[in-house]
């Protein structure tokens, strides 16, 4: 799929890739945070030693920076995007729409779901964006 990005999100996502020599896939620029999409594999180069790389790259933009690691199938990629939250199981329904439903423990719905909504959004935003899903339902 294609993914077009702004100006500002290519300027974050090269400041980002300098500064962490880790590759992103993708970059959504909200008011007080980004959110990078971070190559498979790679989310240990981003973070850095300490966590000096994305804090680097935080002071930089003047933004808190929060990382998701991309995945190879819809399956593992809806779950990484849900982390910290313990997903137990993600199956995807192409009935009508393509819908990824993700029962997660009663305990981390409030993680998965985030304050006013934020992580679920960001969630439906970058899964519509790379795997074509129209919606995420927790189960």
């Amino acid at each position: 799929m294609t993914v077009t990005l702004s100006d500002t999100a290519r300027q974050f996502i090269a400041l980002f890739e300098d500064e962490t020599d880790a590759v992103a896939r993708d970059c959504l620029v909200f008011e007080d945070r980004v959110v990078i999409l971070v190559a498979a594999g790679q989310m240990g180069q981003a973070i850095g030693p300490r966590g000096q790389h994305v804090h680097a790259v935080e002071e930089k933009l003047g933004r808190s920076v929060e990382l998701i690691e991309d995945a190879d199938t819809t399956e593992a990629f809806v779950a990484s995007m849900l982390a910290p939250a313990a997903v137990r199981h993600v199956t995807v329904s192409e009935q009508n729409d393509r819908v990824a439903y993700v029962e997660v423990a009663d305990e981390d719905r409030g993680v998965a779901i985030g304050k006013d909504g934020k992580n679920i959004e960001t969630a439906r935003t970058l899964a519509e964006r790379h795997h074509g899903i129209d919606d995420i339902q927790l189960t």
